[in-house]
């Protein structure tokens, strides 16, 4: 099932989206009021059933309604993953922007950090160029993971049962803020600096995870070409690692890392300019597509 965010008016609806016709059905009135997706994967085992009850509302086309985030304001920060793609880390050691030094040598651990729930945007929507605050904007193009039964202690062989599902989302990154400030949080954060979506969609459309291919173009030249089971640290292993300490809650996003192409990688850099558009696509989860405003 993909599922969606959108707007017709003032209000945020929930709707389920047949991509191959290009229509969506607004569930809302099937939910409790004031449900979102958020609420909707946190409560899915009482709640997903009602979805696929007989009487569906009316479809609309999908190009008729303004599509949001799937999750528009996590309930806390997107967990991030640096430098989980083998060619990745390379262009990054060699860039000079990583920190402390030009390493090209593959990290021992999964290397975590966070973006804060206000980046989050539209899979559609303009990503703001922040004139004045940076200079040097990137894209990554990357799988996000949506957690559905929370937990501690997840061991890698159980870690796809707390797997709701997966969507799409851009780590626009603040090259010169990460590199100037020698973290990633202040970088990584910017508003409208986390495109995500279109779809949040159920981990049973998806029967084997690793064979996704992602595809990052900018003006349509292709730049990111990969499949996730070229991920040096896999989907378990990122999930064993957050939770050994930390619990994850149902709607947790986990952003899993990009692969070679970012803009850092060529010489000199490609850094996205106003007027840009950047898309961001994952087989059998849809793409986003945005301008830099």
């Amino acid at each position: 099932m993909k599922l969606v965010t959108f707007s017709a008016g003032a209000d945020e609806r929930v709707g389920v989206v047949d991509a191959d016709a290009g229509v969506v059905r607004d569930v809302s009135g099937l939910l409790p009021a004031g449900t979102g997706v958020l609420e909707l994967v946190t409560r899915w085992d009482e709640l997903g059933p009602v979805l696929e009850r007989p009487g569906a509302p009316e479809a609309v086309p999908l190009d008729s309604v303004r599509l949001r985030a799937p999750i528009p304001v996590p309930r806390r920060n997107v967990f991030c993953v640096g430098k989980n793609y083998r060619e990745h880390v390379a262009e990054f050691g060699r860039s000079g922007y990583d920190t402390p030094g030009r390493s090209e040598a593959l990290p021992d651990k999964p290397i975590l950090f966070s973006k804060a729930t206000t980046s989050v945007t539209g899979p559609y929507d303009d990503v703001s160029a922040h004139p004045g605050v940076t200079a040097e904007l990137d894209y990554e193009g990357e799988l996000g993971v949506i957690i559905g039964r929370g937990g501690r202690g997840i061991s890698r062989a159980d870690a796809y049962e707390h797997v709701w599902g997966y969507t799409i989302v851009n780590d626009v990154t603040a090259r010169d803020l990460q590199r100037d400030h020698k973290q990633w949080l202040l970088g990584k954060s910017l508003d409208t600096h986390c495109p995500m979506g279109p779809y949040a969609v159920t981990a049973d459309e998806i029967p084997d995870v690793t064979a996704l291919e992602l595809e990052t173009a900018v003006n349509g030249e292709s730049r990111q070409l990969a499949l996730v089971k070229d991920l040096i640290f896999d989907i378990p292993e990122l999930i064993a690692t957050l939770s050994a300490g930390i619990t994850l809650l149902p709607g947790d996003i986990i952003a899993t890392g990009t692969p070679a192409g970012v803009g850092i990688g060529f010489e000199p850099p490609k850094f996205l300019r106003r007027g840009d558009v950047v898309e961001v696509s994952i087989s059998g989860l849809g793409a986003l597509r945005n301008r830099i405003a």
